[in-house]
């Protein structure tokens, strides 16, 4: 008797590059050395019932991205805090990439990759194999009226 592979519902994790935006554009313009570009190479958790790209605090202090605003989050245990909100975290995933605002996670050890970083970059969540998939591998696919 075979027996199917049963998908698994919960979150898993990939792999993912986050780069201070300002630094790349100043580097790609000759004004900073690109050895100097501040990146974090970090676990990043998927979750498609998250909404936004979390990051730890720490990683926000070592990319030196310093908070523009704050937002109320709510936590699955019902709690709701305050948290600082980031610009300019650039993303790469695969050969995916874009830039993103980010809440800053005072106590994360992991980044929490949404639903707004998988919409913007065209990705699927594969849940019976634990993958974050491209829909087309060639190209990103959107969809307008």
């Amino acid at each position: 008797m075979v027996v199917a592979k049963e998908p698994k519902m919960g979150r898993f994790a990939v792999e993912v590059e986050l780069t201070n935006y300002k630094d790349l554009i100043h580097s790609e313009a000759g004004h900073l050395p690109r050895q100097q570009v501040r990146r974090v190479r970090i676990r990043g958790v998927v979750d498609s019932g998250a909404t936004r790209l979390v990051i730890p605090a720490r990683v926000a202090k070592e990319l030196g991205l310093e908070a523009t605003g704050s937002a109320t989050v709510h936590y699955a245990d019902r709690r709701t805090a305050k948290r600082d909100m980031v610009e300019n975290v650039y993303l790469a995933y695969g050969d995916r990439h874009g830039v993103f605002t980010a809440i800053v996670e005072p106590k994360r050890d992991s980044v929490l990759i949404g639903a707004i970083v998988m919409e913007d970059l065209d990705l699927i969540v594969d849940c019976a194999n634990e993958r974050l998939v491209p829909r087309d591998p060639k190209r990103i696919v959107s969809e307008i009226e």
